[in-house]
Parts: structure tokens; sequence; C-alpha cells
């Protein structure tokens, strides 16, 4: 004991030479245990300060320090900006010193990655992002961030993260915001409850906030963060985007004049490709068929091209210049589409979102620029057609994860317009399997499934149509992760994109997927679709869980088994059900050789709190535990 508290002694000594023998930022030392804890970088300052001195001109100075403790942590550092036309880079720097506070290495901007946004494209080269690329020598170290940009682009103030990662601890989180009274700032608060963040200046012209000790989080399963970690929205009534002023009080008023201001003028065609898309139609009078056989044309005739986010601006490029060029950002291609059918009088309309995997909604009691994608609504009777113009496979209509069950922006020339996309029923996300294999007496396997998938389950298997054999393989022999040495014969697959229904139909064998120990044979008679993962246990849970989507599975197989073997041992029917879903196996005995093995598993979306956690876990290890039942057979 004695040793290691003179070993700690020397230490200390030999940092507090080091901090007196130069000048030093930011050691190692001065951070709290508590914060290092889980964490794999930990945000010493973040400092934004915002000042917005007219309706067309915003300045934003950024001071991070990020101390960085291993590989998984470099992504704390966040050091990057985006510019174009409204937007310019005034200074960028980064200061590298390491755990005593010492530089190690100063880059200047003329060292940062400057590059296009888009890539396979030269229109749009006003649109990069210039960023760090700093390779570590060693850890822990920190990197002390500056920069500043000017934009007169006000529509858009960027929200404030007090925390932006799992697993990376906070000393000090500052913002300031100043602002002319006339602009009518407003702000809203996210989840700031149980963080350690306090209003420091709110008046009519400025606005001050600071976050302190915030401990690292570990990530729990199903939680996103926009419902864990807080976050602050600000938004001006009086503000300019693109080069226009304007002025929005709420979402009909925001919506006409972006279609008045931003989206007028960007839809003109080529008198050609008027000719074209009219006689493309035909004498077709019908308005869903006629978006049916533009949204092919624009599917076969063009690409889309990705912006990162939070460039491009948010006026689209001209219809003209996508028709020309073939390509362009979902901005451009929604509007081409419009234009497009504006040619053969069905009415659409361009709608602005949250495009991901994980459900994001536009905050609908805060008018203000949100979104990162776009789409377009068609409307029909009272509901809309949605679709998603960046895809060159996607059915006419449908809506995978990336945009269904959210709340949008639907901009009318009338208006903007709240509304909810398309929400797939737990039902309706249906996978469909029937198939038969056959257990040999050495215990190998050989068999044929037909699986087909609709709903969100859809676009889980769609992109297998057009991947590489190898990606297929790889795809298959994860899916059927519990068939050792699986060896796939033929792979069929066919898409039907009028109902919407993607179907596989796979042709396998497997050496040695039953075990043979002297007269006995042992196997799992669900072979195809077992929940072969696991509900990770947490224990003392801090946060509500959720479902984002439900779905069904429905299997059923025919089981041949060996001629000269005789069941000892059958597993029995099995059923279970929660407020989570329902499951339930049954095993029907057709004679001496065949069996059906049935199966469905129902699981219910929904948004649950953190106390009903590990029942939601119990209930799928008792489905895990019955998919993996086992039938043994015994030799005649």
């Amino acid at each position: 004991m004695k040793i290691k508290k003179i070993q700690f002694a020397i230490i200390s000594m030999f940092f507090a030479f080091q901090l007196q023998a130069q000048k030093s930022e930011y050691p190692l030392l001065l951070i709290a245990d508590s914060l290092k804890e889980n964490a794999n970088a930990v945000i010493r300052l973040n400092q934004i300060d915002v000042v917005i001195s007219s309706q067309r001109s915003m300045n934003i100075k950024t001071k991070r320090v990020i101390t960085v403790f291993n590989e998984s942590g470099l992504s704390s550092i966040d050091a990057y900006e985006n510019y174009d036309k409204k937007s310019s880079v005034k200074a960028i720097e980064v200061k590298v010193v390491d755990v005593f506070g010492n530089e190690i290495k100063k880059i200047r901007r003329k060292e940062f990655k400057d590059v296009s946004a888009i890539s396979g494209s030269t229109l749009f080269s006003d649109n990069r992002y210039i960023y760090l690329d700093y390779t570590p020598t060693q850890y822990p170290f920190t990197v002390i961030y500056e920069s500043e940009i000017e934009t007169s682009n006000t529509a858009f103030i960027p929200s404030w993260f007090p925390v932006q990662d799992y697993l990376v601890g906070v000393e000090e989180s500052v913002l300031n915001v100043t602002y002319p009274s006339i602009l009518g700032f407003k702000k809203k608060e996210f989840n700031f409850s149980g963080f350690n963040i306090q209003k420091t200046t709110d008046t009519n012209t400025q606005l001050s906030y600071k976050a302190t000790g915030i401990l690292a989080q570990k990530q729990e399963p199903y939680c996103a963060t926009a419902v864990i970690f807080p976050r602050l929205m600000m938004g001006l009534e009086y503000f300019n985007l693109e080069g226009e002023d304007g002025t929005a009080t709420s979402w009909e008023e925001f919506g006409k004049w972006y279609y008045d201001e931003i989206l007028t003028g960007t839809t003109q065609l080529s008198p050609e490709t008027v000719n074209k898309i009219k006689t493309l139609v035909g004498n077709e009078t019908e308005p869903v068929k006629k978006a049916k056989l533009i949204y092919d044309y624009v599917q076969k005739k063009s690409r889309y091209v990705s912006i990162q986010v939070g460039i491009g601006g948010w006026k689209p490029m001209l219809a003209d210049d996508v028709d020309r060029l073939g390509y362009g950002d979902c901005k451009a291609l929604t509007n081409y589409t419009r234009a497009l059918l504006d040619i053969v009088g069905v009415p659409s309309y361009n709608t602005i979102l949250y495009g991901d995997t994980q459900k994001k909604d536009i905050v609908s009691d805060f008018v203000s620029i949100q979104g990162n994608h776009m789409i377009l609504a068609i409307p029909v009777e009272n509901d809309y057609v949605w679709l998603e113009c960046t895809s060159q496979d996607d059915p006419f209509g449908y809506q995978g994860k990336f945009t269904d069950d959210r709340t949008v922006l639907v901009i009318k020339p009338t208006g903007g317009e709240i509304v909810h996309t398309k929400i797939y029923e737990d039902k309706a996300n249906l996978q469909n399997s029937k198939g038969t294999y056959t257990i040999d007496e050495k215990g190998n396997l050989s068999g044929n499934i037909i699986i087909a998938s609709e709903g969100s389950q859809y676009s889980n298997k769609a992109s297998l149509e057009h991947s590489q054999p190898n990606d297929k393989e790889t795809h298959y022999k994860e899916y059927w992760s519990n068939i050792n040495n699986l060896k796939l014969n033929k792979i069929n697959f066919s898409n039907n994109k009028e109902k919407i229904v993607f179907v596989e139909d796979v042709v396998v064998d497997a050496v040695n997927y039953a075990a043979v120990s002297g007269a006995k044979m042992i196997f799992t008679l669900n072979a195809y679709n077992q929940f072969t993962g696991s509900v990770k246990r947490i224990r003392n849970r801090k946060n509500p869980f959720e479902i984002q989507r439900g779905y069904v599975d429905v299997d059923e197989v025919e089981v041949a088994m060996p001629l000269n073997y005789a069941i000892e041992f059958l597993p029995s029917n099995f059923e279970l059900s929660s407020k989570f879903g329902e499951y339930k196996t049954e095993i029907i005995k057709k004679d001496a050789t065949h069996l059906v093995y049935k199966r469905t598993l129902f699981i219910h979306k929904g948004f649950y709190p953190n106390t009903e956690y590990d029942q939601y876990r119990l209930f799928m290890e008792q489905v895990s535990r019955n998919d993996n039942a086992k039938i043994i057979l015994t030799k005649i």
C-alpha cells in the first residue's frame, strides 16, 4: 500500500513539473475521474457563440476541446465545416496536445482536407466541406479545435447538443446567442431534465446556456439518442434562405413562402422533353397510372448523388439540368419528378422530412427549417401516394424504413401542411416462409425454402436482387448462422413491384446438420428461421425502450427423417403471449418419417417504460430457447 502511495506521489510530482516547465493547455490530470469512467472521450469545452446581426447575416464561432482516450473516441473530434455560396469558413485551426497539455502539432487551414460535397459530379462544385484528417501516434491526446463560419442563411440556426454521443463525458458545454429583437427569435428545449444544464441569460436579444459535469452514458438497446440526450432548437420568424427574405409564424405561411420564393422557377423543361413525356403517357387519363409511367421513366433515366448533410442548400437545382445531366440529390430528383408530372396534369408536392431508418418527426409545434431529406407527395382522394425519387429500384408508392411512419411537411402552392407518412401496421410487415428439408442417416441436410416478404420486411430483402454473389452468400450465411457447413446450391428471386412482395427461392444443403452419436441422432427442428440473437441484459436500465416496427413471421416446413430411425423425443407444442407479442409453434406428425413444423412470431411495435425491459428480454429468451428445441431419433 505504501509503495502505491509513493508511486502516485512521484507521478503527481512529474505532472506538476511538466505543467510548470512550459505553458500547457488542458492537461489530462485535470479531468475528474467520474468523467473518465466509461468514456472513449471527454469534451473539455464545447463553446458555440452565435451572433445574428441581421436577417441576412449570422456568424458562428466554435471552440471545442476534446480529450480522446482510444480509437473509438476519434469520432467525437468532429472537426469539420460545410460551406457553399451562402456560407464561408472564415477561420479553422486545430492544435493537438499531449497528456501534459504540451503542443504536439498545429494544423492550419491549408492542411485540412477540402473536398466536394458530391462524388461523381462537377455541377455542385460550390458545395464543399473541409475536415481534419489526423492520425494520432499515441493515446490519450487532446484536440483544441476552433472555427468561424459566416452565412447569409439565417433560416437554419444549428441546434445545440450539450451531449452528442454515448460513452463521451462532458466537462463544459456553452451556448451564447445574440440576435436583434425584431427578428422573432424562438427556442424549444428537449430532454433537459436530469442533466446539469443552466440557462444563464435569457433576454429579448441574448440567450446563454451552460452544461457541466455530464457523465458518459452507456448505450442501452432499443433506445434512440433523440429521446435521451438534451437538445435545443432555435429559429427566427424573420429569416433569409438562399438569398430570399422570409417570414414564417405558421407552417402554412412558411410553406407558401418556400413554394413562391424557393421552388418557383425551378421546374422549366425543354420542349423536346415536354413532347417526350406527353408521348410516353399517351392517352392515359388516370392520374396514378400517369404517375407510375413517369416514376418509371425517372428511375431509368436518373441516378442519385449524395450531398453531405448540411450542404447543398435548400433550393433544388433546375429540372432542366437534371434532365440534361441525369443525376441530382433528393431535392433535385424530387423537383424534377414534380416538373414531369406537371406536364401531364398530375399535381404533386415537394415534401420535407427527416430521412433515417430510425423514425424521426418534424417537430410540428416549432415552425422552422427542419429535415434532411425530400420526397414527393401525390394527392389521391383524401390521402397521398409517396414517391422516393432517389431510388432506382423502389416500387411506385412504396415507403421503406427510411421515410415511413413519421411527421412531414408538404409544400403546396397554398401553403405548408403537416401530415404523417404511410404506417405499415405490424401484421402488414409479413415474412411468410414455406419449405422442406431432408435429414439422411448421416445427419446431412438438404432442403428448399421459399420466403415471401411484404411491408417493411420487403425493404429488408429487396436489395438482395442486385447484390453481388459474394454479398448474397454472406447474407444467407449470417441469416442461417445456426446451420454449420451451409452450402447454397440455388438462389432465385422474384420481385413483384405491383403487389410489393419479394420472394426468395433458395436450395441448400449442409453436412452434419444433425449430430449422430451411436444409435442416437439429434437436431433442431427449426432450421430456417431461428431467433438466434439475444436481448442484452441491462442492470438498472435508466431509459424507456422502443420497438419501432412490429412484424409477423409465419413458417411452415416439412421435415423428412431417415427411414431407419424412430422418434424418441419430440418437442411439445408451445404458445406464448405478452404485451410485446405472440409466439406459437406446432409440430404435426404426418407419418413415421415426416413432420410438419409450424411457427408464428408476432412482435408489436410500441414505446415501453424502462421497468418493462426485463419482461421483453425474458419474452425473447423464451422465443430463442424454443426456436432451438431439438428432436431426438433412435436408430431402429
